[in-house]
């Protein structure tokens, strides 16, 4: 049963962030920031948004934005703890992502019917979670790890699997990671700077982020 919930989980998530190349990784300290920020990004056409549970009100914010912006889909990212599926889903979620994957994490994404991207930083990760029925996963932290180069050596062996690399990605890195065959999409911050945030500049995130809109 759990392999063919991977599965689907694994073709939902790919048919999610398929339709953008660059997901916007939020991390929002101020709760009234969140739907601002949010309409910021769906303004310059990315309306798949990643909210971090790195602060507080993460899951207040995921609320508020699908509430206020029915068109974008908010994902909970930084899940590590089983139980923050659950939470995730009744905020509002459209899917979860995680920084690595244990046999715990894909019980629960199950259980919560969320789409769900599992982290993987080597080989034998990859592996196991693509004998399990998933074909896109988060290379995290992509730049400490081994960026650019690991993905394109992972290519020739598992062909099938694509990727969306987060940590460490600029707006000049992102383009050179999008031009690989198995990068479906990048994730990243650089969109909304903090100083940015803290001065409520929407209009220059939403300069920042037609940008990332047209790397691909």
């Amino acid at each position: 049963m759990v392999q063919l919930m991977s599965v689907a989980k694994s073709s939902g998530i790919a048919s999610l962030v398929g339709e953008v190349p660059v997901i916007p990784v939020l991390v929002i300290d101020r709760v009234d920031d969140a739907v601002p920020l949010a309409e910021a990004l769906l303004s310059a056409g990315l309306h798949i948004l990643e909210v971090t549970l790195r602060t507080r009100d993460a899951l207040l914010a995921v609320t508020r934005i699908r509430e206020a912006l029915p068109a974008a889909i908010v994902g909970v990212g930084s899940v590590i703890q089983p139980p923050q599926f659950a939470l995730a889903a009744r905020a509002g979620a459209g899917f979860c992502v995680s920084p690595g994957s244990t046999s715990d994490l894909e019980a629960a994404a199950a259980a919560a019917s969320l789409p769900w991207l599992p982290g993987v930083q080597t080989v034998s990760e990859i592996l196991s979670l693509r004998a399990k029925g998933y074909s896109l996963m988060k290379f995290f932290p992509a730049e400490a790890v081994g960026g650019i180069d690991f993905l394109r050596s992972v290519a020739g062996p598992v062909p099938d699997v694509r990727f969306c690399p987060t940590g460490g990605i600029s707006a000049l890195s992102a383009r050179e990671y999008l031009k690989l065959a198995n990068v479906q999409c990048v994730g990243g911050s650089w969109m909304t700077p903090p100083d940015l945030v803290t001065q409520r500049r929407w209009d220059a995130i939403a300069s920042l982020a037609r940008e990332a809109r047209g790397l691909r």
